[in-house]
């Protein structure tokens, strides 16, 4: 048995490690990519570091189920297990393979159906993001919050598009709206530095359809440092609500009904 404590502080270092290989092989230069079927970039360097996690959690969770963008995808939304560890080895893989910064390892710990662990860990920009149940959140050991903000008009907001085109052109209206109403927009290629930017308060709001590997880690970051989290759509029975990814709305609490408001008025 280990302590929240416990597995916070060894998914931190597995987090790290992780870093270090990514880190080298970008140095490298050392590494293949090729297009998945849904045409999303992947790199060999994935498949590595989705592996070293791997044996990591396994060496000190054995028997814990895990579910990797990598080895397991099919199992996206299997929440029949009472230990889970959720893992995006590489988030924001193209940035990775164009040389960009924002590129994050993900590994969020689930235990019935609730998130409870979550480490997001920058190795290009220096930071490790973590967090557990009641234990507040951090950045590099530091306690952060979610921002203040409280008017759709100074809230700085973070989404991100899907790799077909084609699904693009349905996000348009809500685009425009938060363009309109809020700050502006940003989009760093990396849903689980997004979910941490607002956890620290850098982002006033985020929102995207992801896939689970993305935000679970981040998810429990954001909460834990006071960010309100939940869904613009509603959530499939059995599924737990820290594992759906569909229509994500992560933001500083002063906001977060605006902002719910702004969303689905501009998609209907």
């Amino acid at each position: 048995m280990h302590t929240l404590e416990e597995r916070l502080a060894l998914t931190i270092s597995i987090a790290q490690e992780a870093g270090e290989l990514i880190r080298k092989a970008r140095a490298e230069q050392s590494f293949s990519q090729r297009l998945k079927a849904d045409e999303e970039l992947v790199t060999d360097v994935d498949v590595a570091v989705d592996q070293l996690i791997r044996q990591r959690l396994n060496g000190y969770f054995p028997g814990e189920a895990l579910l990797s963008e990598e080895l397991a995808p099919e199992r996206a939304l299997d929440a029949n297990v009472a230990k889970l560890w959720v893992v995006d080895p590489i988030d924001g893989t193209v940035n990775f393979a164009q040389g960009l910064k924002h590129v994050a390892v993900s590994i969020g710990w689930m235990e019935e159906g609730v998130g409870k662990v979550g480490v997001v860990h920058a190795p290009f920009l220096n930071e490790t993001f973590s967090a557990a149940e009641g234990l507040g959140a951090f950045c590099n050991q530091q306690p952060i919050q979610a921002g203040k903000v409280s008017l759709l008009a100074e809230t700085l907001v973070g989404t991100g598009f899907p790799y077909q085109k084609e699904a693009r052109l349905a996000l348009m209206p809500r685009l425009e709206a938060v363009l309109a109403k809020c700050r502006d927009v940003r989009r760093n290629g990396a849903a689980a530095l997004d979910l941490c930017d607002v956890a620290c308060g850098r982002l006033g709001a985020y929102y995207e359809t992801v896939s689970p590997w993305d935000f679970v880690a981040g998810w429990v970051i954001a909460r834990e440092a006071g960010a309100t989290v939940g869904h613009l759509a509603a959530i499939p029975e059995g599924v737990p609500a820290d594992l759906y990814p569909k229509e994500l709305l992560v933001a500083a609490p002063a906001v977060y009904q605006a902002m719910e408001r702004l969303l689905l008025d501009a998609s209907q």
